[in-house]
Order: structure tokens, then sequence, then C-alpha cells
């Protein structure tokens, strides 16, 4: 009896060993930091056009005339054909050190360039030209999610380099834990802030030149002027000539401002507190006329008659824990009341249609509603295998930026949408 204890005792202690001693392999993408420093020549000399390249970090989302031009998170912006739906061009590629917002005005592109603003020519999409830059107009950080910083002393421009890092390690069999830290490279969760204003109804003072946003846009366009906001103030831009923007006046708005809708002759402007209306009668001078607030959150607003649709989020730089949808009447301005708040999983960016509104929910995809009773907003559909960012309706054919890439669907029922394309993301360290 006692030998089969001894044997019974080794054998257990073998398979204890072996089992602790078992090793898998496991591939992890990380997304490395590398800090960088860019002189202000060239930054200001870096601008160019290329051939076109394959999405690896969209952020915004613009469309003009059949157009679309997808912002490549502090690197520049992707042209791209769809004027064929079914099939959309990859046509070129501006190259924009820092850049992370896009308005266009007949054949005229602006877009921030880390401090400064650009205008461009894009009449020839194969051949884009910088025809006027505005020195010095924007804070540090102030687009793209931040964590750049521009010394006016020097001129230099410190930022971080992203890189999306492949890497097979060995793990316990059972352990299903990955580490914020693996060979010097830090973990971190994606932290833009993902807030625009989708110009679904553009107003030029009666033209019809431009293009139309995404609802997480900074860079909003109305009669002579261009609107863009950082996190605490309006800085305006001239454009009487499109080509030669010309810088006017700075409105102070309050703290953590994070879009900008223009509807009508009004203003709406989404903040971490609250959404704001301004009255644009004197487009040169924008006025406050009322704040809704709410809890701390990220807050992009898109609008439709006399209702305003807000998405509350919460996230690594919205500080809240609110996640819903708040239908606001406006129909008086000077007094916005809530109407019904809905519960949501992560919602982001959004667009209406009336009735159709659209909403991402981030890691959560896509979801469809009947927006026509305030009292009873009706989900239609959710397509949950996709990382939706922010939309675009655009009659019956909707854009849709995400993580993973660019989506078009035929909402013709927009109770079944329709996949007509999509452009994918491709990293070159992304898991095949």
């Amino acid at each position: 009896m006692k030998h089969i204890v001894y044997l019974l005792t080794v054998l257990a202690l073998a398979l204890t060993q072996s089992a602790c001693t078992d090793q898998c392999t496991e591939t992890r993408v990380f997304r490395r930091f590398t800090p960088i420093t860019f002189t202000q020549a060239q930054i200001r000399q870096g601008v160019g056009t290329e051939a076109s390249r394959t999405l690896q970090d969209p952020g915004k989302i613009y469309t003009k005339d059949g157009f679309l031009f997808i912002n490549e998170i502090k690197q520049g912006i992707h042209i791209i054909d769809n004027r064929n739906p079914e099939l959309p061009r990859m046509v070129s590629f501006i190259r924009i050190p820092g850049n992370g917002d896009i308005a266009v005005r007949n054949n005229i592109l602006y877009a921030d360039s880390y401090m400064d603003l650009v205008a461009f020519d894009i009449s020839d999409v194969t051949n884009v030209r910088a025809l006027k830059r505005v020195n010095n107009v924007f804070p540090s950080g102030q687009f793209n999610g931040g964590n750049w910083w521009y010394n006016p002393n020097t001129g230099d421009v410190s930022d971080q380099r992203v890189e999306y890092v492949k890497e097979e390690v060995k793990t316990n069999c059972e352990e299903d834990v990955s580490p914020t830290w693996w060979g010097g490279m830090f973990l971190a969760a994606d932290n833009r802030s993902f807030s625009s204003a989708q110009s679904a109804a553009p107003s030029t003072g009666g033209q019809t030149a431009n293009g139309t946003a995404g609802s997480m846009a900074r860079f909003a366009l109305y009669d002579n002027y261009l609107y863009t906001v950082t996190s605490q103030e309006m800085q305006l831009f001239d454009i009487q000539n499109p080509a030669d923007p010309k810088l006017g006046n700075k409105i102070t708005l309050g703290w953590g401002i994070e879009t900008i809708f223009p509807y009508g002759d009004k203003l709406f402007i989404g903040s971490q507190s609250g959404m704001h209306i301004y009255d644009n009668k004197n487009p040169q001078k924008p006025e406050r006329l009322s704040v809704f607030q709410h809890a701390r959150v990220c807050d992009p607003v898109v609008v439709h008659g006399d209702k305003a649709y807000v998405t509350l989020r919460s996230g690594n730089t919205c500080a809240g824990f609110t996640n819903q949808l708040d239908v606001v009447d406006i129909s008086n301005l000077l007094s916005p009341k809530l109407i019904k708040s809905y519960p949501m999983r992560n919602p982001h960016g959004l667009g209406v249609d009336f009735p159709n509104l659209f909403i991402c929910e981030g890691a959560y995809g896509l979801k469809s509603f009947n927006a026509k009773d305030a009292q009873n907003v009706e989900l239609q559909e959710h397509i949950e295998k996709l990382d939706a960012y922010d939309v675009i309706p655009l009659g019956k054919s909707l854009l849709l930026i995400g993580k993973d890439g660019f989506y078009q669907y035929d909402y013709s029922n927009p109770r079944k949408l329709r996949l007509m394309s999509k452009i994918p993301v491709e990293r070159p360290n992304a898991i095949s």
C-alpha cells in the first residue's frame, strides 16, 4: 500500500509541474507611442499630394459632389471617388501633418495642420495645391484628441507617433488577461474625442456650395465664414474670397467644447457639459441664446425642425458614466427642454434624415431608429459586427466611418440596411 501511495504522489506532482510549465502562444496587437518633435518648417513644408494609400487610422469624414474626404488622423486626407457607391475608388492622398478636421466650399478645402489653417485647391483631385496658410491660430492639442504641444518660442511641435505592433507572446494556457505593458510598449484605449458636427442642412446664404460633414466635426461653414471650435473657443475665418481665408473674430464658449452643427441661422455646439445654442443672424459675431445642460459626458448633436438629438457617452476623455440619447425640444431656443431619454450602450456620432435617425454605438455597432414620435423613438435595426464612429445620411445612402474602415449602406428600407461597399482598414502590423 505504501508503494501505491508514493507512486500516486509522484504522478500528481509531475502532472502539477507539467500544468505549471505548459505555455501557449498568443498574438497581440499593441499601440506603441513614440515621442517625436517637428520643426515649424517641417510642418509647413510637409504638405503635398501623393498616390492613394490604405486607411490605417481613420477619423473625420466629409463628402461633396460625389467625392469622399476621410481624415487619416494627424497624417492627412484620403480623397475617394464615390460617384458609384457600389465601387468607391481611392484617388489620392493629401499629406497634411497634424490634420484632424475638414470643410469644403466650392473647390476649396480647409484643413487644420497642427497650429495652422491651410486652404487647398482641389479642382484637380490628383494634384491638390496649397493656396493659403493662416499661421498660429489653433492652440496646442485642441484637435485629434490632443496630445501635442506647440512651443511658440521655438516653433517646434511635440507629438507622439502611434504604431500598431504585432507580437507573439508566451502565456499560461489558462491565462486570458492582456497586460497593459509588454516589452516597453503601452497598450492604451483609443481616447480620441468622438465629437463632430454634421452639416445635414448646410446654409450658405442661398448658395449650395458647401459639402457635408459628420456629426463629429469641429469645422462648419455658413455664409462667408468658416467656424472652428477648440475646447474653449470659436475661431472665425472670413472666406468671402474662399481661396484667401482671413482671421476673424474669436468667441469664448466655455470648457469642454467638442462639436459644431449649423442649422438654419443657428449654431448648435456640443460640449462635455451641455448643448450650446447660438444665434447666427450676424454671421461674423454669433451670440449665445441658451445652454441645455447635462451630466459631464461626450456630446455630439444633430438637429431637425424643432428637435435636437444629443448622444451622451462615457469614456476615457469624457469622464462621465452616462450612455443615452436625449431628444430635446428646441421650439423655444431660449429654453430648450428634454422630451425623453433613451438608454444606449456607448453612443458616438449620429445622423438624421427624418424620420430616420442613425446612431453609432462604437464597438456595439450601428443602430437605425424611427424618430417620428419623440416619445417613442423606435429601433428599426441593429448591425452589431462593426465598430461605428460617425455617419452621414445622404438621401438613401448612409456613409459610415469606424475603426475598421468605411462602410456604405442603402437605407431605402431602414429596417434592413443593405451594405453597398466597404473600404477596410489595412494596418501593416494588424492580425491577418
